[in-house]
């Protein structure tokens, strides 16, 4: 297939762009340099000329806090950068995979949230990806929005590498433990990527890997892989105060991956002890 990425540079992009080449698909990859998604012109013009089969469309504002007072700027690039993807890619007739986020939920819940549950985003980065989720939805006929969470992988900053690093450093740390969440290795999340724009099974999917853990207990789990010895303290959201507000409860069922005859990804102390034992030969 031919696809299309946006967001190549970033954190998930380079982990799919890898894969989906591996796996023989002829492959645009474009950076905020080559593709600014916020110009409709310009999607448009790069779109219609590469003619992708799909858009892998994992380009976003990212920056939770700091949306908070900046909302035009999360809007633009989440909301209306979306609908200029969804728009040209409808003009070739290409799928559209946007990549979304726990966050559109309230993370309020006592059980884990199903796709289709209500959405009730508490932060501007929550409610513009949700804007996003919308526009897609309402202008792509072949859409998958992939809605995932705690990402890590081998590019840009992520939980596992700042306690990895902070970890080698510091005698002891403080995790908050009253958050709850699936930790998503980026390659796993690829792979299950690639596997399922090869299929007609447009919708909703929540994808993470399997079973969850407190932010304390994916630290503790860092440590005891990278062998660090550490004294590791928990600690409540209030005694780190963020400008957006964090869910105590990011957890998501994969009822449309099970539904849908799809492969779940691994577990995530499966998926974190290969990253770790991978990132420190590197």
């Amino acid at each position: 297939m031919k696809i299309l990425v946006t967001g190549a540079n970033g954190q998930l992009g380079q982990d799919v762009v890898r894969i989906f080449t591996e796996k023989g698909h002829d492959v645009l990859a474009c950076s905020r340099q080559d593709l600014d998604i916020t110009n409709q012109l310009k999607c448009e013009s790069i779109i219609l000329a590469y003619q992708p089969n799909a858009i892998i469309h994992c380009a976003a504002y990212t920056a939770v806090d700091a949306a908070e007072s900046d909302e035009d700027g999360a809007y633009l690039v989440n909301t209306v950068g979306s609908r200029n993807i969804a728009v040209a890619a409808e003009k070739v007739g290409a799928k559209v995979c946007y990549i979304s986020t726990d966050y559109v939920f309230d993370g309020n819940s006592t059980v884990a949230y199903r796709e289709y549950d209500n959405t009730d985003p508490q932060t501007v980065y929550g409610k513009s990806k949700r804007a996003g989720e919308h526009l897609v939805q309402t202008l792509s006929s072949k859409y998958y929005i992939v809605r995932t969470s705690w990402v890590y992988g081998a590019h840009g900053n992520n939980f596992v590498k700042t306690m990895l690093k902070l970890g080698a450093e510091k005698p002891s740390l403080q995790v908050v433990h009253d958050q709850v969440g699936s930790p998503t290795y980026t390659v796993d999340l690829a792979y299950f990527l690639e596997e399922l724009i090869q299929t007609e099974y447009y919708g909703i999917y929540h994808a993470s890997n399997i079973d969850s853990c407190s932010w304390y207990e994916f630290a503790q789990a860092i440590f005891e892989e990278a062998d660090l010895k550490l004294e590791l303290l928990p600690c409540t959201t209030e005694q780190f105060p963020r400008p957006a507000p964090r869910p105590s409860n990011s957890v998501m069922d994969h009822l449309s991956i099970r539904t849908n005859g799809l492969r779940d990804l691994r577990p995530w102390r499966e998926a974190l002890k290969e990253f770790i034992s991978e990132f420190a030969t590197k």
